[in-house]
């Protein structure tokens, strides 16, 4: 027994030891680091914003990965350092850190308000390590990516592996795009900096305390905090990157499915998508452009030249027709496929414990994986890519990006597969974005990918939610993961539109009502397998002319959808955005999943059931107007919108300005010399104002590089006078309007008795139809006020009175 009693007190120490508080010791400040020496372990804190500090623990011999979240830092922040016998307080003026001596624990503070304490903080064992922090009982808790779990998130424990879920409904606690991220009612948002497998235990095991585990890798973790939601969003992409904007094309019509077996099918489907007068902008290949199958190809990532005779000539011929061609591509390089000795020989491939390429087996067949993070990885993946972009590929499907199959022995040049598995996704997007921007300079990359880490967004990541269900339970859970992934960057994230997995009878009510949503979704693909047509243009008469128009509204609001992406790629506000935005002090609006704001303007809500005659729509203080009728309601109530087949539930907000071009058949062809400018008016609305983003759509540098325009509008009412200000500035770009055209709609407004531009009185006329440049028309029926104008000088003034 004696033994085994040395050897059970052995442990209990041990355990201890690695448990108990530590003591501070010292500190060191040098370039606004600070270093703080305990006992234990050693902390560095610095600051990445005013509201955003890095915290990174390290105990003596223990193995530290790379940041994978943090972009490259863009400014250096002064940040001042106090002492008091018991603490020392490390500080900016948005975010203050308080470091308690004895016991070490950090508290944080925005101004004297605590958000956000340690518990026990950080520990670490052999095989476990992580953080916990006190969790205070009013608090609700969003993030943690995809997750069908309702939107505060409190009291779950949540897997951290990104793990594909195919065919989920209504629940899924894992998903192929986990974030370990968590966003607090209490306005801050900690990041655990941490890429391999673990858990985000948000309550569940003890319920005032949020807990970040991991098996491995990197200790730190970084906390923001903002006065506001969107703020802190900011916070956020200011510590983890911006998304840069997409091509133009990409907020086009996707044509897509699983998957074109031919060549001569591609060119039928895009050909078949112009007679049926559908706009088009791209058309996605799945995995037969490599194979004629779905099994034993895998990382042949060359054309089957028996199915695609002439690959360059059809995506050349796609091109004129303003259709881009987008190619999935995998990880996974299968030992059947022709490429299988070439990557081999590259020494591509993740590793076994020998040293030999690892090999398993998984759905599509005996597979090796190309290690991303090394550089002969990189090497010889770029080099695909390379390759293929010669046939005039211009976007980038990176499929099973979890990696869907990962083993735990799976060795990579910087870790285990589990110390990595979450950053893999994140790795390759960086591979991809950043080749394709030093081989095309003057193009933006366009990739989708349906896995990543924090931070992805900054490589122009634009998700999916992954193989759902194609029923109504699948489309119900679609807009709280978008929601959820906006919140912490990921603000293109889209679904499958009409649900993707299964599915033996075409249901034609959940296929126009997920397609009507898609309208006002990041990106417009439908994708699905085959065996039930997932193109608009492939059903009959009905879905057709529904959806026609549907698609047609898609391209019409272009310049608004536009400068949506602006926003997001200047200050991380998402496209999608969730209600409690609109009252903050009120956490009851967090729990809606049914309801978002497609930007300032648009209430939407997607209608899931079948049979609906009406939903019901929680309003936000203000007035709304329903879309379609301009009936007006009035906000801070919860109404039943009444909707049928062609009307999908919108509301429009009262002061909102909403920009619109013709619909084209490409938005190669888009441009805004024809204006349609609506302003949504109210008694209630003293002022309001709007904004519209233009550049060229194509070159990486818009932003950094000021070539754009921006168009401001405002409006002011006074009495019984409406002025409404149009202002144009920027630098401009290339192919910009010299002048508009604009036909200027004011909603909900009683005749005028007269109508001025730049202080010209306007002619009245009798129609529509009779409307030309100088002239104004009431809508009696609508109660709207139609007039039109030559936009070819920096402002001009419309006084309705």
């Amino acid at each position: 027994m004696r033994p085994f009693l040395i050897c059970l007190t052995f442990v209990l120490v041990l355990v201890s030891t690695v448990t108990q508080a530590a003591t501070y010791q010292s500190h060191q400040l040098q370039d606004n680091k600070l270093q703080l020496q305990t006992d234990e372990y050693t902390v560095s804190l610095s600051f990445k914003s005013k509201g955003a500090v890095e915290v990174v623990y390290q105990k003596a011999g223990m193995k530290q990965l790379p940041s994978f979240a943090l972009a490259a830092p863009e400014q250096q922040l002064a940040a001042t350092l106090s002492e008091q016998p018991q603490q020392l307080e490390f500080a900016t003026t948005d975010l203050k850190v308080r470091i308690h001596k004895a016991p070490f624990q950090l508290s944080y503070y925005r101004g004297n308000e605590l958000i956000l304490a340690e518990e026990q903080g950080f520990f670490a064992h052999e095989t476990l390590r992580g953080f916990r922090f006190a969790l205070q009982d009013d608090e609700k808790l969003l993030g943690t990516g995809e997750r069908v779990v309702g939107m505060d998130r409190r009291g779950q424990r949540l897997p951290l592996y990104n793990k594909a879920s195919y065919g989920y409904t209504t629940e899924a606690q894992q998903m192929y795009f986990g974030l370990p991220a968590v966003m607090s009612s209490k306005k801050y948002l900690v990041l655990f900096d941490n890429s391999a497998s673990g858990f985000v235990d948000l309550g569940k095991t003890e319920k005032d305390v949020l807990q970040f585990e991991a098996i491995a890798g990197r200790t730190s973790y970084i906390v923001m905090t903002a006065a506001t939601y969107p703020a802190l969003i900011e916070q956020y992409v200011t510590v983890t990157g911006k998304q840069p904007l997409p091509p133009r094309w990409a907020f086009g019509n996707f044509a897509s499915r699983f998957g074109y077996h031919t060549e001569a099918e591609t060119r039928a489907i895009v050909d078949k998508f112009a007679a049926e007068d559908f706009p088009l902008d791209a058309v996605v290949l799945d995995l037969y452009w490599f194979g004629p199958d779905i099994q034993g190809h895998m990382g042949n990532l060359a054309w089957d030249k028996k199915a695609f005779p002439n690959p360059k000539g059809m995506i050349s011929d796609f091109k004129a027709k303003g259709v881009n061609t987008v190619l999935i591509t995998e990880p996974f390089v299968l030992s059947t496929s022709s490429r299988w000795d070439e990557a081999v020989k590259a020494k591509a491939l993740a590793k076994d414990l020998a040293g030999k390429p690892k090999t398993f087996d998984f759905y599509f067949g005996n597979t090796g994986l190309v290690d991303v993070f090394s550089k002969e990885g990189t090497v010889w993946f770029e080099g695909i890519y390379n390759e293929l972009a010669d046939y005039g590929v211009a976007g980038w499907w990176g499929d099973l990006g979890e990696p869907e199959v990962h083993p735990a022995d799976a060795i990579h040049s910087i870790g285990t597969a589990d110390e990595i598995h979450n950053a893999y996704g994140h790795r390759w997007a960086e591979l991809v974005y950043k080749n394709r921007l030093d081989q095309q300079p003057t193009q933006r990359p366009m990739i989708m990918m349906r896995s990543g880490f924090a931070g992805s967004q900054r490589f122009g990541m634009i998700p999916w939610t992954g193989d759902v269900s194609r029923s109504w339970d699948g489309l119900k859970p679609q807009v709280e993961l978008s929601l959820q992934m906006g919140l912490l960057g990921m603000a293109y994230t889209h679904s499958d539109l009409g649900g993707f997995a299964g599915g033996e009878v075409f249901d034609k009510e959940m296929y126009i009502r997920w397609l009507q949503y898609g309208v006002f979704q990041p990106v417009y693909r439908p994708h699905a397998q085959e065996q039930i047509a997932p193109e608009p243009v492939l059903h009959d008469k009905e879905t057709k002319d529904i959806l026609r128009e549907y698609v047609k509204l898609r391209y019409r609001l272009f310049p608004y959808n536009y400068s949506l992406a602006y926003q997001n790629s200047t200050t991380g506000m998402p496209l999608m955005r969730p209600l409690f935005f609109e009252n903050e002090a009120d956490t009851s609006l967090i729990a809606n999943r049914d309801s978002y704001l497609w930007g300032d303007a648009f209430l939407v809500t997607p209608v899931t059931a079948a049979g609906v005659k009406s939903v019901s729509v929680q309003l936000p203080q203000g007035v709304w107007l329903d879309y379609w009728t301009d009936k007006v309601y009035q906000g801070g109530q919860t109404i039943q919108q009444p909707t049928d087949l062609t009307s999908l539930p919108v509301l429009v907000r009262a002061g909102s300005f909403v920009p619109m071009v013709p619909a084209v058949q490409s938005l190669k062809d888009y441009s805004s010399r024809q204006l349609e400018l609506h302003y949504y008016h109210d008694k209630s609305i003293a002022q309001a104002k709007g904004q519209m983003y233009e550049d060229d759509g194509v070159s990486p540098d818009s932003l950094k590089s000021d070539q754009y325009e921006l168009l401001t509008f405002g409006a002011a009412a006074h009495n019984n006078s409406l002025t409404l200000d149009l202002n144009r500035t920027g630098l401009g770009y290339t192919g910009m309007p010299k002048q508009r055209e604009v036909t200027l709609v004011v909603h909900q407004l009683a005749k005028p008795a007269e109508v001025l531009v730049n202080g010209k009185t306007l002619k009245w006329v009798g129609s529509e139809a009779e409307l030309t440049v100088g002239t104004a028309w009431f809508d009696k029926a609508k109660q709207q006020v139609r007039l039109k104008l030559n936009w070819d000088q920096a402002k001009v003034k419309v006084v309705l009175q």
